[in-house]
């Protein structure tokens, strides 16, 4: 067990935000002098935003199936699947942490832009075992839309954000899709635009027959949200198929953040809807990160230069997991090289993917294997 910490302990570096740290850790004079510096110094509005994104252009995405990207990564001892049948959409997080303005200018020579790359070989490359992966870059907000005193920047900033992620969506099925089966996938920011894409475009239309799963991770998918839905409704078992997945990690007794309440939790060592205790013994790996997330809000967004290389072996039984009260519930770190991942009260945010890469791997396959028979009878 110390070993495996210790292996995967560089994931503190790749996935701490420290703003959020600063955020909820009670740090408030350095995180004001931080906020104070840092954030753009206008309002929002729709003329700063640059052009949204033609997702005609292979440009616009992240991740396709057939330009060699980060997503093809995997970690060393892993293969790829060959010919996969199935498709990813894969909506990134929060790379944005720079206060040049409210939403991403999608600038390629920047350190959002690595910070993106950072999520293709780190997170969506986790379903390159069963799929094919479709991750458009789009506008995303800024994490420090969360410090405005400005009400609507929030819902202006990220609906801005939405727009591009449904026009990818809808371009997504329309051009590339050809009416294949499809896994949705989401992290954080991701995950607040991929609940409203279930509701706009998937839910209780011909989309939902054709979804394998949803796997929306890090954010606040509530059982109230699930129970609102027409046609889809969360994963129970670890092969049920055109459902939803939802965690978010925390370490032994916690203090949640106030919106983490209610949350639909699904166990990712035993895929059970508020799953039960699960030892480590059935933890199938972790992964340490490749390449640093440029976690500066501060000064300009210029491309640090993040070099990306192969990613090691995963690390299996890191820890045990239990669904309590709608939180993924893992092993405290504090005394450990990962005790600084806590953004506080025990938010282990940052390793919702790293921590569970191999056991989300090894599940879209299983899902993906059990959705072909069942529309194959």
């Amino acid at each position: 067990m110390k070993k495996a910490i210790k292996i995967i302990g560089s994931l503190l570096t790749a996935t701490l935000l420290v703003l959020g740290a600063l955020h909820v850790s009670g740090t408030y004079t350095l995180r004001d002098m931080v906020i104070a510096y840092s954030m753009p110094s206008h309002g929002w509005g729709q003329g700063r935003a640059v052009a949204p994104p033609n997702y005609a252009d292979q440009s616009s995405w992240a991740a396709l199936p057939k330009t060699g990207d980060l997503s093809d990564k995997v970690p060393a001892g892993v293969t790829a699947a060959v010919n996969a049948p199935v498709d990813v959409f894969f909506i990134h997080p929060t790379g944005f942490l720079n206060g040049k303005d409210w939403n991403s200018h999608l600038e390629i020579d920047s350190r959002t832009e690595e910070n993106t790359q950072w999520m293709m070989i780190n997170q969506a490359s986790a379903f390159n075992g069963c799929c094919s992966i479709y991750a458009p870059r789009y506008r995303q907000a800024t994490y420090l839309r969360y410090f405005s005193d400005d009400p609507t920047i929030i819902p202006k900033s990220m609906g801005l954000a939405y727009s591009d992620v449904e026009r990818a969506f809808d371009y997504f099925i329309t051009h590339h899709s050809a009416g294949r089966p499809f896994i949705l996938a989401s992290h954080s920011q991701g995950t607040a635009h991929a609940e409203h894409l279930m509701k706009a475009r998937i839910d209780d239309t011909p989309l939902a027959g054709r979804m394998v799963a949803a796997y929306l991770i890090g954010n606040v998918i509530s059982n109230d949200f699930i129970d609102n839905l027409k046609s889809v409704k969360a994963c129970e078992t670890e092969a049920d198929t055109g459902c939803i997945i939802h965690w978010v990690t925390y370490g032994e007794n916690p203090t949640p953040q106030a919106r983490h309440k209610n949350l639909l939790c699904t166990n990712p060592l035993n895929w059970l809807r508020d799953g039960a205790r699960t030892e480590a013994a059935a933890h199938r790996g972790a992964i340490t990160p490749s390449g640093e997330f440029a976690r500066k809000p501060w000064g300009g967004d210029s491309a640090a230069g993040t070099v990306f290389g192969p990613l090691a072996a995963p690390t299996p039984n890191v820890t045990w997991a239990e669904c309590r009260d709608g939180l993924l519930t893992v092993a405290d770190f504090t005394g450990t090289p990962l005790a600084a991942a806590d953004l506080g009260g025990k938010n282990y945010h940052g390793l919702d993917f790293p921590l569970f890469y191999m056991d989300i791997r090894f599940n879209a396959v299983q899902r993906v294997e059990a959705f072909l028979k069942n529309t194959s009878q």
